[in-house]
């Protein structure tokens, strides 16, 4: 046995007694230092191939190194710090990072903060302290709660979103985005065509003779290049722009003086904070242009490894839908577009349906047209009176109020008559709310045989209704909305009766196409992204206007550009009742920071500030890559650091074509819209040539969520969980009974538990143990702090196993473990290996608690066999993993010890598929050697995944098993 490292001596305590009772106080102080020894040490320091960022030795990645990298969901650091619920996900990934690091990867794992938030920016709304105050305290908590609990991060490769340094590179990329355009026909260096080019290429093709895109001011039919003074020139250009200002449809909340985007908006229609009502209107904001890579965005999830579940939300949110684009003539006014999936049902249009935005409305005759119904007036003299009373109704309901109208069937004639183009037939044209401007063309064609909502519209409003798809004699009325054989579906030129629908799909759009009225199209759900917000905590735009209200790039020398001081920090409206009003963003408040001259290359000129931010989404898109060259202040990140930690073909997917970062680990609450958004910002920066991987999360693991016991009293309010008492069945709260109930911990429920109260009462290493050990990972699971003490006994009797709690002296034997012994210890480190790389965490624990308990039973456990269960419960307990390897006689940290490996000769056994039931259901299978003992098969049955499925959170009363074939689990 070699000497003890000098560096980390034997834990004493005040008094020089040493403590050898593996007990909270001791954890505490084995944590604490062995904590303060890592970073001393930079122990989990991780080495680039180049540049500053070795590990802690110096030494630059190896050649041939394996890269592995593993990250965490951005958290935001909040004021109220951490509950028990907050460190899964991190544990976990803590624990993967280890055990590879065991396996010999170069292990990239670094946490920084999202810290950009709302809650900061409310807080300074109501104190006047500056938002950056609250954040970077409630940073240093975070830091705090997080060191504690032992996670092998690299903190030299820290940041928050909010640095300057961090802040000019998010500024850079939205500048990279502002200056491209999609050019449909570019090859991409994936193969693939269409990508991002800067706008001096499309510059250089209107100089060449490309043609001018239509709709431009100041364009004229015909019109070329070189026609155009330069004001226009710089009009077509901002218009074919990824990063794009434009009058768009937002959630507009005059109470709060800000826009909101989707998922600040409740159900009910109203802000997620303050409860205000929130309205759909058109104001001035900025947008990307998400919408060109819809397609990528969708087909891509194909070559990467994420959960189905996710992957088809974010197909459903993209929306893809084909079929035809459709324009019908408007007598007297401009032609409206309806974009229909079921273009075989044109013959069945009996009216056109407008959204109250739609701009048809600006041109409203001053008279009705003869025939019209009195129900399609709504009372009024004229189509002017009766269109702007309900454009004033509609203004005034929320966009959840108009889609629910629709069962009201509220609507106006607009006095147009549009032309059904396959039949010439003059169709009445409406306003009706619940068609919204943000969706589609804001215009649709009823066909109310084929849709119940049409159907509903048509019988109010006394309309005609024209089947066109078979149904069996007897069919009731009302819409037929499946499919069957085309009927009266014909003209002079073409006939689709008798056709199937697709059939009929493909006849009428070609018909279409030939005759310039229509044409087959792919549209989507997804929206370009709305990336204005009228708030103060954000990062400001790096965009000046000039004099023709046109916006111009700064020069990177100039980022980044920092918030102004202002006189108070609230976005608000001069009329918050007013769905109409406008707002003010309080950077506006700051005149000498929003008016400022500068020489932009044609001499000082006056140019103006936006006043808005960008949204909290923008710092969460690439911060990642942060991660990889954190210091870096001369390009993003270097291009030899991104090959390497992520591009195709890299670390642990050698075949993978797409690359990106090995493990992303959070919640399923981001499966669409920072996923979304950051592959977006990732795809652009892929197409200019800045990162070589296609994707930027190569492998999604979304871990559930820890839930706990919640109270209300009669009043049906939450009440402090903590101080619940229970009394036999019952619950008592201050002598009244509560009611318990299950919910996901937090504040609102009162049920939060934080680490630092489980720290003091057991220690960082037995709550990480009982984290990981509560359930498959994927699944959400009840917390329970009585349960806690299981986990703490596994970590005593490891250290019995090794320590003599009397004496202080090591207690293993060096003579070689028996044949039963190295049976068990190899199929352990077998199936421990196995559960670690599937991530299957709990189980991995479980058979760690088989052999320790088997070690227990020995008059003196094998030294051999010991060093092998230290280090496989490393990755979960790596405090007392630690302080056992150094008493062992090891000097040099296990961290980066090998990992154990089984000895295919011990593993040779003969094995039964033991059936595991909870009441007597059957809920799992496992194979076990003849010989198992009853609690291995009890530990191996409570961590499976279908009887935890089929526990569904609730105690378990008993186990009976019936060793080796059977386990039946009966709850509570």
């Amino acid at each position: 046995m070699t000497s003890q490292d000098t560096s980390a001596p034997a834990p004493t305590s005040p008094s020089g007694e040493v403590p050898f009772r593996y007990t909270a106080a001791l954890a505490q102080e084995i944590e604490l230092r062995w904590q303060d020894e890592w970073q001393r040490r930079g122990t989990f320091f991780a080495a680039n191939p180049v540049g500053e960022l070795t590990d802690g030795d110096g030494r630059h990645a190896q050649a041939g190194s394996k890269p592995f990298f593993v990250m965490d969901m951005f958290p935001y650091p909040s004021g109220a710090g951490l509950h028990v619920g907050h460190p899964l996900g991190y544990i976990a990934t803590d624990v993967v990072a280890r055990f590879r690091r065991m396996q010999g990867d170069n292990v990239l794992h670094a946490l920084g903060f999202d810290a950009f938030g709302l809650p900061a920016e409310q807080y300074a709304v109501q104190t006047g302290q500056h938002p950056r105050t609250t954040t970077e305290a409630n940073i240093e908590i975070m830091q705090r709660q997080l060191r504690r609990l032992g996670l092998a991060h690299d903190p030299r490769r820290s940041f928050a979103t909010i640095d300057p340094d961090y802040v000019r590179w998010t500024q850079w990329i939205f500048l990279q985005i502002f200056e491209s355009w999609y050019d449909e026909d570019a090859v991409r260096p994936d193969g693939g065509r269409g990508a991002a080019r800067p706008v001096a290429d499309l510059v250089a093709a209107y100089e060449a003779g490309r043609a001018l895109p239509a709709g431009v001011d100041g364009v004229a039919d015909g019109a070329t290049w070189a026609d155009l003074d330069e004001v226009t020139r710089r009009r077509v250009v901002d218009s074919q722009r990824l990063a794009y200002v434009s009058e768009t449809p937002v959630n507009w909340c005059p109470g709060l003086g800000t826009v909101l985007a989707n998922e600040e908006v409740t159900a009910d229609g109203r802000s997620e904070r303050g409860n205000f009502p929130v309205f759909q209107r058109n104001l001035r904001q900025w947008n990307m242009r998400i919408t060109a890579y819809a397609d990528r965005l969708a087909d891509d999830l194909e070559h990467i490894d994420w959960p189905d579940k996710v992957r088809s939300m974010q197909r459903n949110w993209i929306g893809r839908s084909q079929g035809a684009q459709v324009r019908f003539a408007v007598q007297g006014g401009s032609e409206v577009e309806v974009f229909t999936t079921r273009p075989d049902t044109l013959f069945g249009a009996t009216f056109v349906v407008v959204a109250p935005e739609h701009p048809l409305l600006d041109e409203v005759p001053s008279t009705w047209p003869d025939g019209t119904h009195a129900a399609w007036t709504g009372g009024h003299r004229t189509p002017v009176d009766a269109v702007a009373a309900y454009r004033r109704e509609s203004a005034a309901k929320t966009a959840v109020e108009r889609q629910a109208d629709a069962g009201r069937k509220t609507g106006v004639f607009t006095g147009h008559l549009a032309a059904n183009p396959v039949n010439g037939e003059l169709l009445p044209v409406f306003t009706a709310d619940y068609v919204l401007m943000g969706y589609g063309t804001g215009a649709i064609m009823a066909v109310p045989g084929g849709d119940e909502r049409d159907f509903a519209f048509a019988q109010a409003f006394e309309l005609p209704v024209v089947y066109t798809v078979d149904a069996p004699e007897g069919t009731p009325d009302g819409a037929r909305t499946g499919d069957g054989s085309i009927i009266h579906s014909s003209n002079d030129e073409i006939s689709l009766d008798g056709l199937s629908v697709p059939e009929a799909k493909a006849a009428i759009i070609a018909w279409l196409e030939q005759h310039g009225i229509g044409e087959g199209t792919v549209t989507y759900r997804l929206r370009d992204w709305l990336f204005s917000r009228q708030r103060y905590w954000g990062e400001p735009f790096p965009i000046v206007y000039d004099e023709h209200d046109l916006p111009v790039a700064l020069p990177a020398d100039a980022l980044p550009v920092t918030l102004p001081e202002v006189p108070d920090y609230a976005p608000r409206t001069f009329a918050p009742d007013d769905a109409q009003s406008s707002p003010e963003a309080p950077l506006g408040r700051n005149d000498e920071w929003v008016t400022l001259t500068l020489d932009l290359g044609d001499g000082p000129k006056q140019y103006r500030r936006d006043t808005n931010t960008m949204p909290n989404w923008a710092g969460s898109c690439w911060y990642y890559l942060r991660y990889l060259d954190p210091t870096n202040d001369e390009r993003l990140v270097d291009p030899e650091l991104e090959r390497y930690w992520m591009g195709p073909g890299h670390g642990a997917q050698p075949g993978d074509s797409v690359g990106g970062v090995d493990l992303y680990v959070g919640g399923v609450e981001h499966a669409v819209l920072h996923l979304l958004y950051a592959r977006f910002w990732h795809k652009v920066l892929f197409d200019l040539g800045h990162v070589s991987s296609a994707e930027p999360f190569h492998k999604l693991f979304n871990q559930g969520y820890i839930q706990a016991a919640a109270f209300t009293d009669e009043r049906g309010v939450y009440v402090p969980a903590d101080e619940v008492v229970e009394d036999g069945d019952a619950f008592t709260w201050q002598g009244q009974l509560v009611t318990r109930e299950y919910g996901k911990m937090g504040k609102s429920l009162k049920n939060a538990v934080t680490p630092d109260e489980m720290y003091a009462e057991y220690g960082a290493d037995t709550l990480r143990v009982y984290e990981m050990s509560m359930g498959p990972l994927d699944l959400s699971r009840p917390w329970e702090t009585r349960a806690v003490v299981g986990s703490q006994r596994y970590l005593q009797r490891l250290w019995r196993n090794v320590v003599d709690e009397t004496t202080g002296a090591l207690v293993v034997t060096d003579d070689a473990p028996s044949t039963e012994t190295l049976r068990v210890l190899h199929r352990t480190i077998a199936d421990v290996t196995a559960d670690m790389e599937a991530m299957r965490l709990n189980t991995a624990i479980a058979k760690l608690i088989v052999l320790n308990n088997h070690l227990t039973t020995l008059d003196a456990a094998p030294r051999a066999a010991v060093e092998a269960l230290v280090l496989m419960t490393a990755p979960v307990a790596p405090h007392v993993a630690e302080e056992l390897w150094q008493r062992l006689g090891h000097d040099r940290s296990l961290a980066h010890e090998p990992f154990p490996v089984a000895d295919p000769a011990h593993l040779v056994e003969e094995t039964v598929t033991c059936v595991l039931q909870v009441q007597g259901k059957v809920r799992g299978r496992v194979e076990v050697s003849t010989d198992v003992a009853d609690d291995e098969l009890t530990a191996l049955a409570l961590a499976d995944a279908g009887v935890q499925r089929a526990l569904a959170g609730r105690d378990v009363r008993t186990v009976i098993v019936r060793a080796p074939r059977l386990v039946n689990v009966v709850p509570a």
